[in-house]
């Protein structure tokens, strides 16, 4: 929110020399963070002046330009005329300056920039020749001085209802001297998006009284009229039952002068507070807008329809905005329409999207003299999804979503018409709609104790009174402990009493709180998932990886160039309803397709050796329901089956961990020549990591997309998972993507990987005494996992085998067809005793029985 600080002072006991500065301190400690300032850009002589002599001179280029004689005061006029400008000046003092504009004539006061200023830009002035004359200086237009766009000619002070005298002081004249000051304004404190908001913040933190111009107990306002201009409210989907427009107040103006304009001084508010000046009645209902915080739209009364109706789109409906986009319509979207025969227009249009923004159909033009001005109430939750869901956010939509004072609406129509009928010269008509009505006060018992107990200040009743009469509350006393709070319209955020906890802290002074470091508690140490995250990324750190994080966003054009099947897994995204890039609506269902960015993006800034690696979630939709899931309202608890709907709507998201190497994987040096990575490299990485953590893996060749179809290989974990993938990229890929020919890398599933039992567990001390092995070969099904068998042999070996270990796999013609012989060590060790050879026969023979009698295991002789 800009605050001109001028405006301000309107409002407030505002001190004229008032430092910007100090002054944002103060409002950050009330949780009004600064945000930017915006002050005077412009230094040096800036005066009035008035044209004495207008000469045109036509010159070889085709080009009219002025030469003209100004009269800049007594302080900066020339005395004598000057000896090398072959023209000889008027009889007055005067300045003489060339200016291509043709907007002005002799005797107009206009703003003239003299040499020694500097404006807007760092662009400085000085006497130079041209044109055959000396040019002393500058006839400014708008856009120079940082007026606004418009440089089609200068400013003429009349034009813009200004007065002077020449040598007076521009810069003041012009409010090019006044300060803004931009705050941010958190999502819950819409009130402050308003000068009456950022008002009365301001007088309570400096202890003055503030007189609220948006109470109806002060200002102005129309009550309700049988022959106001029609309104209807005909919400038929209302979002979690709460109606999209409550409340709808509508003005007649008419008579409007359409040639008026908008007085310069409304202009420069509007402007400094971050808005374009467009039209009068525009420009007045965003400036009660910015005073107020309601917003406002009036609508040219012959164009509209009999009657105007609020309801919510039908499917498929489509509405073109102001900014002259299209907008396919959701059922969720409220509308403004008119319907019936107006006295031109014919009724039954979309003429704008509530809250958010409106159409051309209906809007004042130069020709209106009738306007009905809007001011309505709408739901917060309603205006915030279409405000998102056509991505246009507007003036109104910052406010309404962040709600706004239901209470205000009244006030601010009439605000809005009577600057009408004093700036446009048009007649307020007696005849006023009101819909609805604003809801009853919340009324909230607040102990005075516990507001000490939560903050560690102790508040007296009396403090805590006046804190909360300050930002707009009425307080009396219920008993010697408590009071009963009435919270006020504007403060919808306010819902429970720790809420005006929060309220006192704050408009006491967060200084005051004192600062306590907590006992820290001690902790459980790492989880098994944090240790193991540690233990590999330690040990690709080690290895030479670099560790990077990627955005998990992509688009289906990824996996084409990654080459993956029509129907793999990999391609069911989820799709963001509001990406961040329209180029990127999908989140990753893999790491590799994110990773590679930064790949080429290393290599194109001449890292031509890399290695990184990228540990993150992936999404995928596969296996969700159709359609979206279960929504509650904020505060409720779902019950056991309504949490299993929700987490069963929710993709799955597993975390992953992949590497990629691009050049060498060894630097050439006085050592040798070096070597380019290959598919062993990251074969053995991924190998490595499942033995760090205990586990044991099972290594198959492997066909599938990214991957080179004989350069590749899948990791099998004990229970027959996949661990993930290793090898060389696909030539095309690499093509497709502006990789390096023949690069590498691996994506592991580390979800899967935790699922595993870890093998180098035990119970108990460390043995001391000897071990004994034993070796057994077996035959088996070809297709029968390794680590199935190995598993089914740990089990039954018992409690003394330390370690199984395969050695061998034979698959030749010695075996009958579709059998593999599988040799494996089994190491026996007793913690209490040396075991003897019959006893470790024994504990392989349990085992290999067991093989026989699960998967038809055979002892190969």
């Amino acid at each position: 929110m800009r605050v001109p600080l001028n405006w301000l002072a309107d409002y407030v006991d505002l001190p004229a020399e008032t430092d910007p500065h100090a002054l944002a301190a103060e409002f950050a400690a009330v949780g009004l963070e600064e945000e930017d300032f915006f002050g005077p850009e412009i230094t040096g002589p800036l005066v009035v002046g008035r044209v004495l002599e207008l000469v045109k001179e036509e010159h070889s280029n085709g080009k009219t330009v002025n030469w003209c004689r100004v009269d800049v005061g007594p302080e900066h006029n020339e005395d004598l005329d000057d000896p090398k400008d072959p023209q000889p000046g008027p009889e007055v003092p005067s300045r003489g300056i060339i200016c291509g504009a043709h907007n002005f004539v002799p005797g107009d006061f206009i703003v003239a920039c003299l040499p020694g200023a500097v404006l807007p830009g760092d662009f400085a002035i000085a006497a130079r020749k041209t044109y055959g004359h000396k040019s002393d200086g500058m006839i400014c237009s708008a856009k120079e001085l940082g007026l606004g766009e418009d440089h089609s000619g200068i400013i003429v002070l009349s034009d813009l209802g200004l007065s002077g005298e020449p040598g007076d002081d521009a810069i003041a004249l012009l409010g090019l001297d006044q300060v803004t000051l931009d705050v941010n304004v958190t999502p819950d404190r819409g009130y402050q998006l308003s000068m009456r908001g950022i008002g009365r913040e301001y007088a309570q933190m400096k202890g003055q009284t503030f007189t609220d111009i948006g109470s109806a107990e002060v200002a102005p306002t129309n009550a309700a009229t049988d022959d106001g201009f029609p309104v209807a409210i005909e919400d038929n989907n209302p979002i979690n039952e709460v109606a999209g427009c409550d409340q709808f107040t509508a003005l007649q103006v008419t008579g409007l002068d359409p040639q008026a304009k908008t007085p310069f001084w409304m202009q420069r508010r509007l402007q400094q507070a971050g808005m374009r000046p467009i039209s009068l009645t525009v420009d007045v209902t965003n400036y009660v807008m910015l005073e107020l915080g309601q917003p406002l739209h009036a609508y040219d009364t012959s164009l509209l329809g009999d009657e105007i109706v609020v309801r919510r789109a039908s499917a498929g409906e489509k509405f073109t905005t102001l900014d002259d986009v299209e907008r396919k319509l959701d059922p969720e979207d409220l509308l403004i329409t008119d319907r019936g025969d107006g006295p031109r227009g014919k009724g039954g249009k979309i003429i704008g999207l509530a809250g958010v923004m409106g159409g051309a159909d209906v809007e004042v033009n130069d020709q209106t003299t009738d306007v009905v001005i809007e001011a309505a109430h709408f739901d917060p939750i309603s205006i915030a999804r279409t405000s998102r869901r056509h991505k246009l956010s507007s003036e109104a939509s910052r406010r309404f979503e962040r709600g706004v004072d239901p209470k205000l609406a009244p006030v601010a129509a009439r605000r809005c018409a009577d600057l009408l009928v004093e700036l446009a010269g048009g007649t307020l008509s007696p005849a006023t709609t009101q819909v609805g009505q604003a809801p009853e006060p919340t009324v909230l018992d607040l102990k005075v104790a516990r507001v000490a107990s939560l903050v560690g200040v102790d508040y007296t009743v009396a403090e805590v009174t006046l804190l909360l009469e300050g930002i707009g509350a009425t307080v009396s006393t219920k008993d010697e402990e408590t009071v009963s709070v009435t919270v006020p319209s504007w403060r919808t955020d306010i819902t429970d009493d720790v809420d005006l906890i929060e309220e006192v802290a704050r408009t006491g002074g967060y200084d005051r709180i004192p600062s306590v470091q907590p006992a820290a508690r001690a902790g459980n140490g790492l989880t098994v998932a944090q240790k193991t995250r540690r233990r590999i990324s330690n040990l690709l750190a080690a290895d030479g990886f670099t560790e990077v994080l990627s955005y998990p966003f992509t688009n289906d054009k990824r996996d084409d160039q990654l080459r993956l099947e029509a129907d793999d897994v990999r391609r069911k995204h989820v799709r963001l309803a509001n990406p961040m890039s329209e180029d990127l609506p999908l989140m990753r269902t893999n790491l590799l397709s994110t990773l590679v960015d930064l790949v080429v993006r290393n290599q194109g800034r001449g890292a031509k050796d890399v290695a990184l690696f990228e540990a993150g979630l992936v999404s995928t939709s596969a296996g969700l329901p159709e359609g979206p899931g279960p929504r509650h309202l904020p505060g409720y608890h779902p019950s056991d089956d309504e949490l299993e709907k929700i987490y069963a709507s929710v993709p799955h998201q597993p975390y992953h961990y992949a590497g990629i190497i691009s050049g060498n994987a060894e630097m050439p040096g006085v050592w040798g020549k070096g070597r380019k990575a290959e598919a062993a490299d990251v074969i053995d990485t991924v190998r490595r990591i499942a033995e760090t953590n205990g586990l044991e893996v099972t290594v198959e060749a492997d066909q599938i997309a990214p991957w080179h179809p004989g350069r590749a290989a899948k990791f099998l974990l004990a229970d027959g998972q996949t661990l993930g993938h290793a090898g060389e990229l696909h030539p095309k890929v690499c093509e497709n993507l502006g990789l390096p020919a023949r690069t590498v890398g691996f994506e592991i599933d580390l979800d899967a990987l935790l699922a595993q039992d870890d093998l180098r567990a035990w119970d108990g001390a460390l043995s001391t005494y000897p071990v004994s092995r034993q070796d057994v070969a077996l035959i088996v099904d070809a297709e029968l996992p390794t680590q199935t068998l190995a598993a089914t042999l740990r089990e039954g070996a018992g409690e003394e085998l330390e370690l199984l270990e395969t050695f061998d796999l034979y698959t030749g013609d010695q075996l009958p067809e579709g059998k593999k012989s599988l040799a494996f060590r089994l190491t026996f060790r007793a913690p209490d005793r040396t075991l003897k050879a019959d006893e470790a026969s024994a504990m392989r023979e349990a085992a290999t029985k067991l093989a026989a009698e699960r998967h038809g295991a055979e002892v190969r002789s």
